[in-house]
């Protein structure tokens, strides 16, 4: 089994680059399949959910090839509507694939989905949605078994932002007859990138970026002549930002949209670290002590729930007490027990964890349970005296891309060691 082996304690200096976004990534794949023919992707991270979505690409006869961060992926034929259970329980973004095979095949079969364990995360919102443009769905067997005779624009009123749901609905309405109008949708940038790609292949859409979408169906859709470059990504550069700020360092990232991060800056900021923002970068440093912050999770531009673990990691050494409340999963405070093996202080009521901040964590052998947990017991152990070794390691190598290099490049003493094949099963080029 792979491990990361952390020896803590020591300031991070440098700089970062930041890759392509995974959150962008995977709709962007699947949403290859709305105009058939060859389309060519730019910044695409080496990451083991892309593997995923490029195998399933792949099982339903879309061939992709890659190289540095270039993929090209065939959509010209689709041979099978269906996202089998295999691929699907891997990754939840898979149940992408619902709306983009319904517009082009009339009929899908999607398993329904897997992913981290961090709440139910039901689909209902995507079903509603793609039943106000004319579907019918069927659950049975673990699956959605989907049909459409002829999509039609209407009204979507989501009862809750929902970026998964949002671009699941999206990728069918722009091939629907008709205008359709969505409201209550999500409004992350990786929604904002979704609409741009769409637009790049004919896709008629305004309002990105905001709560309400208008969306003019159109026939037919075409890959677009130039390779489509993806967005920087939020999350592992927030990341990034943490590790500076909790090991005491001074990082800057390299590469970004610092106004995708406005929310997590303004938590840094608080907690004592000093920002400096450029065109594409942004520098973080703390010399002082870690204070403490109260925050909320929230659909953006609120604070992401995708940074709550990292943040957490940083609190737990900030000099008085924190609150976090967690509103978007109702289970998302599983690597508390593993920070609290690190020597953290935190009680968990419900969706709130409070911590109060120690003077120092020492370093002990911890398991990911999920994503962004894992990130965040990596960051714990930058900061902890003495070694760290993070177990489970598959859940990072979904959402970070050359993550020990990147960190060894800023001074940090990490390595990983270990290399079982079956931990890395569905890896980009395993199958694509």
């Amino acid at each position: 089994m792979d491990k990361i082996i952390i020896d803590g304690g020591k300031p991070l200096r440098g700089v970062v680059p930041i890759g392509g976004a995974k959150n962008a990534t995977l709709p962007i794949l699947v949403a290859t399949l709305v105009a058939p023919g060859e389309h060519r992707l730019a910044r695409v991270p080496d990451l083991a959910d892309v593997g995923s979505m490029l195998s399933l690409l792949g099982r339903i006869g879309c061939p992709s090839l890659g190289h540095a961060g270039l993929v090209s992926v065939d959509t010209t034929r689709v041979i099978y509507n269906e996202a089998p259970y295999d691929l699907v329980r891997k990754m939840r973004a898979s149940v992408l694939a619902l709306g983009p095979l319904l517009a082009r095949c009339g009929e899908a079969h999607v398993s329904l989905p897997g992913g981290c364990a961090i709440g139910v995360r039901p689909i209902d919102q995507h079903l509603k949605g793609l039943e106000a443009l004319g579907c019918q769905f069927e659950l049975s067997g673990g699956y959605v078994h989907g049909k459409v005779a002829q999509l039609t624009g209407g009204r979507v009123r989501f009862d809750m932002p929902t970026v998964t749901g949002t671009e699941n609905v999206l990728m069918a309405a722009v091939l629907a007859k008709g205008e359709s109008v969505f409201e209550n949708a999500a409004r992350e940038p990786e929604i904002v990138d979704l609409v741009r790609f769409l637009r790049s292949l004919g896709a008629i859409i305004e309002g990105e970026g905001s709560s309400t979408l208008h969306v003019q169906g159109v026939p037919s859709l075409t890959p677009a002549k130039a390779p489509y470059a993806i967005l920087p990504d939020r999350v592992e550069a927030g990341t990034y930002l943490v590790a500076g700020a909790i090991t005491g360092g001074d990082i800057t990232i390299q590469g970004v949209n610092p106004g995708d991060l406005s929310a997590v800056l303004d938590a840094l900021l608080s907690a004592g670290c000093t920002i400096d923002v450029g065109d594409d970068t942004v520098r973080v440093r703390r010399e002082g002590p870690v204070r403490p912050v109260n925050v909320t999770t929230e659909p953006h531009p609120g604070f992401p729930t995708d940074m709550q673990a990292q943040l957490m990691a940083l609190l737990c050494l900030a000099q008085g007490e924190s609150e976090i409340r967690e509103t978007i999963f109702e289970n998302r405070f599983m690597h508390v027990p593993e920070l609290q093996r690190l020597g953290a202080n935190i009680d968990v009521f419900g969706n709130l964890a409070r911590t109060k901040g120690v003077r120092q964590l020492t370093g002990a052998t911890v398991m990911a349970t999920d994503l962004r947990a894992s990130a965040s017991l990596v960051l714990a152990g930058l900061a902890a005296r003495g070694r760290t070794e993070v177990l489970r390691l598959y859940h990072l190598d979904r959402g970070y891309e050359r993550l020990v290099e990147k960190l060894q490049a800023v001074g940090a003493q990490v390595a990983r060691v270990g290399d079982d094949p079956r931990e890395r099963a569905g890896q980009p080029g395993a199958a694509a």
